[in-house]
């Protein structure tokens, strides 16, 4: 009962449970992993010390995440980065360090042990945060950018941080013993190990050591992954490349740990370093399906780590601690937020995402009591309240979603604008789609009338010389209020399925006679507005498809001029089959359970195919008529 595999087995049972649940539920996979920890929690007595080995070992989807992450960014990027990494992570790092010791201080602890916890409580996890941010494709945002920033400058913070603690040493405390049995418990990396290996070189020795490292992963990752790849492609089996990839993330870490540097940030370099090579992709595959599933163990092990027996002795007090912890981060990270410019939605992000505690706090926390800076008692409040802040933080990004829509709200609560000029073509939604159209017609020489509903983008619009109004298209008013009794073209290009429908079927309501152009995102909403009036339809993705398969035609051999006929016979085969499907579609029934309209479509494919093998055997000039 006490092995390895039976923990392993648990685990793995209890995330298949509540994480696809929590998921469901619209919560997020972190929380459902740090649930299935909680539920595990239980049967720890079942488990024995395989938490503490597995969270070890887990503990290395960061090292693979960092890597990954890396291997998107190119070196211009991260340069272009330095100011937020400097000004926003160091200011971060330093504030939020400088305040919680002086709360820990008004509560009566030495300034040796508040400074230790301020070091402790200023870093955030790198691992809910990234991971969340990636689930929801918050990555891209200004918010999310900037809390990467800061997160790489407080895995960059360790390294001092670690040198610092030593020289905090609490007067009169001796916890040796005991804090050697927490290290082994409780530690979360080779922190101490790495101390141990460095003792007695001097200062300029273990920089050059330091320097050497970080030259050797810049440029073996430059001029050695080439030729390694190429050897391995030899072999012609696929399990090699995954050795290699793992061989490269392993021992880059492995490296870092030697010369006591952080094992994420050198799998960050590493990945920044083959940002530019052409196996980023290649690598990226092989190593996303083992930083996922360590990622996920890894919160399972904090979930499971919770001390229920300590947070029921004093509920009130460590919950208090945790709260007020994450209350102190947030202020700062509001108030520097502000002095940065991060805006709206973006601040709100920015704030919720970074207010709590990390797992680096894990490895300092331990430290901590190794070199008699705090008591073991201390400590074990300390883990309590860091397991518990990334317990809630996904809490807090559902609360940044409910924020985010309220946003939203107040956004259209702005009155709408007054339209003081009337066109005959009238464009309702200006996203990617809309604009492409816009500027089209304007260079043609015709006027149109632009309708928004998304602030920011009408007044990003403005600003580059373009003409557009706030305001609902979906709106009867706004419709009226844009031209719709004298217009000649609609184009509905907005982002809704529901909305697109809804204002085809008001316009076709009230012109009879006006052209209506719609965008539409796949077949079924093809059908709904066919059936709600639109005359011409566009699939959002059809016709670059198009195009792109002309492409692997002429690649494949094809002349420019056949490739060029059989994309135009796909065409017009497909508006023919669309325009019948379209009579068979049943909004009350799933197309994969209308038996009328599978049959149809089969037999309209089976058409395709030969229409298009018989063009190419004895090629046609398409009847201009068509």
């Amino acid at each position: 009962m006490d092995s390895f595999l039976f923990a392993s087995t648990l685990y793995l049972l209890a995330a298949c449970v509540a994480v696809p649940l929590a998921v469901r539920l619209g919560l997020g996979s972190v929380l459902g992993y740090l649930t299935a920890g909680i539920m595990i929690a239980p049967l720890e007595g079942l488990v024995g010390s395989e938490t503490q080995n597995l969270q070890h070992f887990a503990e290395f989807g960061v090292v693979m995440m960092l890597f990954i992450i890396g291997l998107e960014l190119e070196p211009r990027a991260l340069w272009d980065m330095r100011h937020r990494l400097i000004g926003l992570g160091g200011l971060q790092v330093s504030l939020t360090t400088g305040l919680i010791l002086a709360a820990a201080m008004a509560l009566g602890v030495p300034w040796h042990g508040a400074t230790a916890i301020g070091l402790i409580f200023a870093l955030s996890s790198t691992a809910i945060v990234l991971q969340t941010l990636n689930e929801k494709s918050l990555m891209g945002t200004n918010g999310g950018r900037s809390a990467f920033s800061v997160l790489l400058t407080q895995d960059i913070a360790v390294i001092p941080m670690l040198a610092l603690v030593p020289l905090l040493v609490w007067p009169g405390l001796s916890n040796r013993a005991a804090a050697t049995d927490a290290h082994q418990d409780t530690d979360h990396g080779a922190a101490s190990d790495v101390m141990h290996m460095l003792e007695g070189l001097p200062g300029w020795g273990v920089t050059l050591i330091t320097l050497a490292a970080i030259v050797l992963i810049i440029v073996g990752g430059h001029y050695m992954t080439r030729p390694i790849f190429r050897y391995i492609h030899r072999a012609r089996l696929r399990e090699m490349y995954t050795a290699v990839s793992l061989l490269f993330v392993v021992g880059v870490a492995a490296l870092m740990v030697l010369v006591g540097l952080s094992p994420a940030l050198g799998a960050f370099l590493a990945g920044v370093v083959l940002a530019n090579s052409e196996f980023r992709h290649e690598l990226a595959a092989d190593i996303e399906p083992f930083k996922g599933l360590l990622l996920g163990l890894f919160f399972i092990t904090v979930g499971a780590g919770i001390n229920f027996e300590t947070l029921l002795s004093a509920p009130f007090v460590i919950l208090g601690l945790t709260l007020g912890m994450m209350a102190i981060k947030a202020s700062v990270l509001f108030v520097l937020a502000i002095l940065f410019k991060i805006k709206g939605r973006d601040r709100m992000l920015f704030t919720l995402g970074l207010a709590q505690a990390g797992e680096f706090g894990f490895v300092l926390t331990s430290f901590t009591v190794q070199q008699n800076v705090l008591p073991t008692e201390m400590s074990e409040t300390l883990l309590l309240v860091i397991a518990l802040s990334m317990l809630l933080t996904p809490l807090l990004f559902i609360a940044y979603d409910k924020l985010q829509h309220r946003f939203l709200e107040q956004s259209e609560s702005v009155p709408h604008d007054d339209i003081d000029d009337q066109q005959p073509i009238i464009i309702a939604g200006i996203g990617r789609f809309g604009q492409v159209v816009n500027r089209l017609l304007q260079s043609s020489g015709f006027q149109t009338t632009v309708l928004d509903h998304d602030l920011p983008l009408i007044q990003l619009m403005r600003r580059f010389g373009f003409k557009g109004y706030f305001g609902d298209p979906t709106r009867p008013e706004m419709l009226h209020a844009a031209g719709l009794a004298e217009a000649k073209v609609l184009v509905v290009a907005l982002d809704d399925p529901k909305a697109a429908v809804k204002i085809v079927a008001f316009a076709r309501k009230e012109r009879p006679d006006l052209i209506i152009i719609a965008r539409a995102r796949d077949r079924v909403h093809v059908f709904e507005l066919y059936k709600a009036g639109a005359d011409k339809i566009v699939r959002e993705m059809f016709d670059s498809s198009l195009r792109a398969g002309r492409y692997v035609l002429e690649g494949m051999g094809l002349t420019e001029h056949d490739a060029h006929e059989q994309e135009v016979a796909f065409f017009r085969m497909d508006r023919h089959a669309m325009s019948d499907l379209a009579d068979l579609w049943d909004p009350n029934i799933p197309v994969s359970e209308n038996e009328a309209y599978l049959e149809r479509a089969k037999a309209l494919n089976r058409d395709l195919e030969v229409e298009l093998l018989a063009k190419l055997t004895k090629p046609q000039a398409v009847d201009a008529a068509e």
